[in-house]
Order: structure tokens, then C-alpha cells, then sequence
């Protein structure tokens, strides 16, 4: 497995509340808009390191970890691994003093440690200017009712509840026979980003692909996919932690939703607290953690309506959820060295895993091969679902890798995903 590469810490800035007056909302207005320098006095955010009371007492970490048992270990215990050395036997991330001395106490080996602040400023200096072409959650909203009101014979837009804050978590479907709520007979395929608050190019991909779809609705492929399938696309399924890390033009590095836990502290890992051996091993119970599982499985909202819109849609086949960063595509199990029972289903994982991942750059991998972790929305949906579930790490050199990586990234993705259509009637074709 290739080494995950060293992200740029703590240079940021994150999409403009709006775009201009004419927001660009076909794909290909979309990719121009991308692929365009801001003009000179127009309204971006600046790239701006994160502020001394952000940074303050928070050290990037290194710590001896010679193998999955031993990350799997430092996640249970609250360390959120960023990067993974296997050739060195080394991880890193970031940490507070308690957790280091927390850590220490429990004889895991430090290696070295700076400054947040300090380690930032030695890996961001060629970091892009700004990152204006990333969608906020109102902008994501509006460029998904657009969508929808231009594309009303086969799209349509409806919620799939609320988060802790009130937001709706919005979901595009396209099918060209139901709408809404409605239910299909349909072959059914799910595209859900941004489950992490912090992984904002995993809001960009499946959202351009909604614009894709929309503007090539009449390529014989993607016509015959419409008019056969049920497509049902959710770019951002945390907004509250997204709108969060963004605020105040600094990136936050959070991660979680906006749970109010016992402690004081604010969040729970979203991808951790599904109901598939829910909080065991590779999953925190110290609710300051960025892997804190929850209080109970389901705790949280915005887990809640995943798993209840996808009980309601037995239709769907294939699932992707979108994360970064590490250029991999996971299927399950993460929660367990297992394999799947199902060997049919397991050669299936495998060889579409294969596929997309030639079409992307992308390793195909199971999940677990690099460390456990429990509560993994994609382990429940196959399991309670039978839907075959991947996990997308996109890719990048951090979690905010800059504007400049957003085309590149789409329009692999893209190709992975029409491949996933392809398979989605049958996903055992020619097994």
C-alpha cells in the first residue's frame, strides 16, 4: 500500500458564501468556474492559517505504530490518524497535551512532536490562494434546487431529515418515473459525501456529478441509466460540522458533528456510530476524541436519517460514501479482519473495486487492511442492506489540498461513478 502523503495543515480558506450574481450551475459552467483565477478585487477568502487560540496547545504528532493492531489500539484510545507510514512503522496526527500524556501512560512511544502552528508553517508554503470554488452548504443547496427545477422531468429534491441544528440534509433524486419520496421497483444507487466535516472535496465530487448527469442527460449511456435506475445523490451529509470547520474564514480541522457531549466537548464521529459492532475495537469512548463512537449506536441525527433512508429504499444495489484523503477505494469490512460472508458478494466487492480504481488511480483495497474500525457506515448499509457499499478516499495531500485538485478529482470520480451505474442492475454480471 502506497504511503498516505503529508498533509498541508493549517492553511485554508473556504468557500465564498455565494458565487456571483449568476451562480454557474451546468457542469461544464461548473469546471470553468473551477478552473478560473479569481480576477483581481474579487471577493475570496484569503488562504489563512488557522488562529493562535485554534492552534494553541495542539502538537502534530508521530508515534510508533508497527502494525494494524497497533493503530487500530491508538484509535480506540483517541488518537485520530491522519497519516499512515507503514514502511516505517509510524503514524501521525494531531494532539493535545492530555491526550499525549494519555497516550504515554499507556506505553505507546511518541517520537517526536511539534507545535501545530509551526509544523503548519513548514509544509504550507506553496499552498493555492484560495479555495473560492468550494461549496458551502447554502451554495450546495441552491446549486441542487437549481438542478432539480431545471431537470424536473427526471430530477427532483427533497430532504432526508435534519441535523442537530436544523439543517436539512438534502438529497437529489433522479429517476424519470418517481419523485420526492415516492417509492421505485427500480435498481437503486446511493451517492453520499461529506460525512466528515473537514473532507470538503468529498462534497465537490458527488455534487459535480449531479451537474454531469443533468447536462449529459441525453448521452445514450446516461440516458438508459436514468430512464432504468434509481439515483439518489446526497453531497453533504454533515452540514453542521461543514458550515463549523468553515467558520470565520479558518478552517477548524473538525471532523464530528455538533453533538453537545457530557463532557463539555462537542461532537461525535459520524462514521463511527452505525450499528456494525458498534464502539468496539478501532473507536473511541472519550468523547473529546475525533473517533468518539457516540453515547449509544444511532445516537446522532444525521446517522439516524442514513440509516432510515436506507431501510426505506430496499431498491438500492450499490453505495459509495465519499471521504479523504488517501487515493482508495474500501470495501467492507472494516470493523472486522473478516471477510464478507457471501462469496459471491466478496468477488463482486473485489473485482468492481478493481475496475473503479483503474478508472480513478485509485488502490482498491479491503477496509480493515489498515486498521479496524468499528461503527463504519458502509459495514451496516451492506449488512443491513445487502447493497454493496464502498468507502472512497479521495485524493490529496491533506484535507485541504486547495482548488487547484478539484478538477482532476471530479472528473476521475465521475468515471467511477458511471461505472458504478453500469453494475448497479446486476452487480453480479459476468462474476
Amino acid at each position: 500500500m502506497k504511503k498516505i502523503l503529508l498533509p498541508l495543515l493549517l492553511t485554508v480558506a473556504p468557500a465564498l458564501q455565494s458565487f456571483a450574481a449568476e451562480a454557474p450551475s451546468s457542469y461544464e459552467q461548473l469546471l470553468k468556474h473551477i478552473t478560473t483565477p479569481p480576477a483581481a478585487g474579487d471577493a475570496v477568502y484569503p488562504a489563512a492559517r488557522a488562529s493562535a487560540s485554534q492552534a494553541a496547545g495542539l502538537y502534530w504528532v508521530t508515534i510508533k505504530a508497527a502494525d494494524k493492531a497497533e493503530r487500530t489500539s491508538l484509535l480506540e484510545q483517541g488518537f485520530d490518524i491522519i497519516e499512515v507510514d507503514r514502511a516505517k512503522g509510524t503514524v501521525s496526527g494531531i494532539a493535545g497535551q492530555e491526550l499525549m500524556d494519555h497516550l504515554s501512560s499507556k506505553s505507546f512511544s511518541v517520537l517526536s512532536r511539534r507545535p501545530l502552528a509551526e509544523h503548519a508553517a513548514a509544509v504550507s508554503k506553496d499552498f493555492p490562494a484560495a479555495d473560492a470554488v468550494y461549496h458551502n452548504y447554502k451554495e450546495t443547496t441552491d446549486l441542487l434546487r437549481d438542478l432539480a427545477a431545471r431537470n424536473s422531468d427526471i430530477a427532483s429534491l427533497f430532504s432526508i431529515g435534519k441535523t442537530l441544528e436544523g439543517r436539512d440534509i438534502w438529497c437529489l433524486r433522479v429517476n424519470s418515473s418517481a419523485k420526492g419520496e415516492a417509492p421505485s421497483s427500480k435498481p437503486g444507487a446511493f451517492f453520499l459525501g461529506n460525512i466528515h466535516a473537514r473532507e470538503h472535496l468529498a462534497d465537490e465530487v458527488p455534487l459535480l456529478f449531479a451537474a454531469w448527469l443533468m447536462d449529459h442527460r441525453n448521452d445514450a449511456d446516461v440516458k438508459k441509466y436514468i430512464s432504468t435506475l434509481d439515483i439518489y445523490i446526497v453531497p453533504m451529509g454533515n452540514p453542521d460540522g461543514v458550515e463549523y470547520d468553515i467558520k470565520n474564514g479558518s478552517y477548524q480541522y473538525f471532523r464530528k458533528n455538533l453533538a453537545k457531549n457530557s463532557d463539555g466537548s462537542r461532537g461525535v464521529d459520524l462514521n463511527r456510530n452505525f450499528d456494525s459492532w458498534w464502539c468496539e475495537a478501532g473507536a473511541s469512548t472519550y468523547p473529546g476524541s475525533d473517533t468518539y463512537c457516540g453515547p449509544k449506536a444511532f445516537s446522532e441525527p444525521e446517522s439516524q436519517h442514513i440509516r432510515d433512508f436506507m431501510l426505506a429504499r430496499r431498491n438500492i444495489r450499490t453505495h459509495i460514501s465519499y471521504h479523504s484523503y488517501a487515493s482508495e477505494i474500501l470495501y467492507p469490512y472494516g470493523g472486522s479482519d473478516s471477510d464478507v460472508p457471501n462469496a459471491k458478494d466478496k468477488q463482486a466487492f473485489i473485482k468492481h473495486a478493481a475496475e473503479m480504481g483503474k478508472l480513478t488511480g485509485y488502490e482498491p483495497l479491503k477496509s480493515s487492511e489498515m486498521y479496524i474500525a468499528t461503527g463504519d457506515s458502509c459495514d451496516w448499509a451492506y449488512d443491513a442492506t445487502g447493497a454493496l457499499s464502498f468507502t472512497f478516499e479521495l485524493e490529496g495531500r491533506g484535507f485541504y489540498p486547495g482548488a487547484a485538485i478539484v478538477k482532476g478529482a471530479v472528473e476521475r470520480n465521475i468515471k467511477a461513478a458511471v461505472y458504478l451505474l453500469s453494475v448497479t442492475d446486476d452487480p453480479y454480471r459476468g462474476l
